[in-house]
């Protein structure tokens, strides 16, 4: 049997286990999190809370806005490297990346998620996009996946891995990713004071696991027992306040193309990506 047939067996054998059974075995600080965010990706309760309750625990999502010149890179980076791969969307939450991958012709584009809801946005996305033969999807915990070893060949982690124990999320990620494999990481950064005041003034947006576990680059060094780590890049520094003054977006990413490549003031950045390559 092939990596992919193999991969696909275990798929199978994954999405059979009760839902219950699988619930029952995780701790519960995973427990924790598969409930903050089965309500975080409710759509139907969106649409019927106010707005004062909207503010108190999706208030960040605005920020967002200001985010394009990134997200323009992981784009480009999935439409570089996925191409007649098999793509993993870590902790896919409602599955875009995996769908992106699907679109840019990966050989099979999984999505993985501890949130039942976000499996189903997920799945119910791919289907409504005629996807569903490439992207599928799992409920699976992101620590202890099941995934045959080395049967991934790239990998997204977009904004998940502050939400887990990084001494088992890095050795799983390097056992299920294949030889010559690369990840690509995308995750908030823990030195601006300010993006910290707010953290600390805004408790209903994140987990009690997700406060303390915002990344540094003491993980990026914890990382390299893994891998190989590349290409960190920094991302958003004064452009974070264009969702207040849209207009001055362009402005902005002119002057956060320069302050991200000052060393220390980099460290002001919102968001940094870095790639994590096979040692195998």
């Amino acid at each position: 049997m092939s990596t992919r047939e193999l991969l696909k067996a275990k798929l199978d054998e994954i999405g059979g286990i009760s839902n219950e059974t699988w619930f029952n075995g995780l701790s519960d600080r995973k427990r924790a999190e598969l409930q903050f965010h089965d309500r975080d990706r409710d759509r139907k309760a969106l649409t019927q809370i106010d707005q004062d309750t909207y503010e108190r625990f999706y208030g960040n999502k605005k920020y967002y806005q200001a985010t394009d010149d990134s997200k323009r890179y992981v784009d480009d980076w999935i439409k570089t490297h996925v191409p007649g791969k098999v793509f993993l969307d870590y902790a896919c939450g409602n599955g875009v990346n995996a769908i992106k991958a699907a679109r840019a012709g990966a050989a099979l584009s999984l999505g993985l998620d501890i949130s039942r809801v976000s499996v189903q946005n997920a799945t119910e996305d791919a289907a409504a996009q005629g996807l569903s033969a490439t992207a599928r999807f799992i409920q699976a915990d992101a620590e202890d996946t099941k995934l045959p070893d080395s049967s991934i060949d790239v990998i997204i982690c977009s904004g998940m891995l502050h939400h887990l124990d990084l001494s088992y999320a890095f050795p799983e990620l390097r056992r299920i990713l294949a030889p010559g494999g690369k990840i690509l990481a995308i995750e908030a950064l823990d030195y601006n004071p300010m993006i910290k005041l707010y953290r600390k003034l805004t408790p209903d947006m994140r987990t009690e696991w997700e406060k303390a576990h915002i990344l540094s680059l003491k993980d990026l060094r914890f990382a390299r027992r893994f891998f190989d780590v590349q290409q960190t890049r920094y991302w958003h520094i004064t452009s974070i306040v264009a969702p207040h003054v849209p207009f001055m977006l362009p402005a902005l990413n002119l002057v956060d193309k320069i302050l991200t490549r000052i060393p220390g003031v980099q460290l002001m950045s919102w968001i940094f990506t870095f790639e994590l390559r096979s040692t195998k």
